[in-house]
């Protein structure tokens, strides 16, 4: 499987975790500038900015571990103005939802780490 195709499923994974658990998925791959946002949702009154890390093994580190600094400035930035846009009001928080895929494309592990940006 190429990266793209593990990514993909990674984030099909990712969005039905999150609608089980009861998040209504708003917007999906959303862009600006240099960043992009995997998945944004609501959660209660939460709007929650997800960044899905899907790997195929993770002999080098775990796929959360991925999110550099850099990374993490994008994507709030990218959030700041996804808010601006909607005329946000209310709580906001930073996930990551980190997979393991096997070697089928099968999920392995899924972890969801809330308010991940700021522990």
């Amino acid at each position: 499987m190429t990266n793209r195709e593990i990514g993909d499923i990674g984030e099909s994974l990712a969005q039905n975790h999150l609608i089980s658990a009861g998040y209504g998925i708003l917007e999906q791959n959303w862009r600006y500038s240099r960043a992009e946002i995997d998945i944004i949702a609501k959660f209660e009154e939460i709007l929650v900015f997800v960044e899905v890390k899907t790997r195929s093994y993770d002999y080098y580190g775990k796929p959360e571990e991925a999110v550099s600094e850099k990374q993490e400035h994008l994507i709030m930035d990218a959030a700041q103005r996804y808010m601006e846009q909607i005329g946000h009001e209310w709580e906001v928080r930073f996930d990551i939802i980190s997979i393991i895929l096997n070697k089928k494309g099968e999920l392995e592990r899924l972890e969801h780490f809330e308010d991940a940006f700021f522990t």
